[in-house]
């Protein structure tokens, strides 16, 4: 049986540090005006770009380990939940068909390993051994893929 493994989606899959750059470039103010809430732009979520590797990342790893993308949507922003549903189907293609899990609560989830660059919504309380993306263990998805032989 497969070890099952999570990967959260915004600064993990998806280059929103990115994306929120873009529309501050784009409308300047819009991201000042948001401020802690900046999750609520309405649009943000629609077409971010991948972070780099991230696709390969998961079509190697969904060879490996039984993976689901466990990602969490702001409440404020109901846009947001059908954009990254879109998201994973342009980006991630047939390897993650109904892999899309979207939760306040990350704790919740059962599975082996959790690949977050945050502890926040129940990542730090997972059930399991977190990978935290970004940190100077694992700063990048061949690093990542280094440590879980894939």
């Amino acid at each position: 049986m497969k070890k099952r493994l999570f990967i959260d989606m915004d600064g993990v899959l998806v280059d929103l540090k990115g994306e929120i750059n873009k529309f501050s470039e784009m409308m300047p103010g819009l991201v000042n005006r948001y401020g802690a809430d900046i999750d609520k732009i309405p649009g943000l979520f629609k077409d971010p770009r991948p972070v780099n590797g991230a696709a390969d990342a998961f079509n190697r790893l969904s060879e490996v380990f039984d993976v689901y993308i466990l990602s969490t949507a702001p409440w404020d922003n109901p846009d947001a939940w059908t954009h990254k549903r879109l998201w994973v189907e342009k980006h991630l293609g047939k390897a993650a068909y109904k892999r899309l899990i979207l939760s306040h609560h990350k704790n919740l989830c059962q599975g082996d390993y959790l690949i977050d660059d945050r502890t926040a919504n129940g990542a730090g309380e997972f059930n399991g051994e977190l990978i935290q993306f970004g940190s100077t263990e694992f700063p990048n998805w061949q690093a990542v893929l280094t440590y879980l032989n894939a």
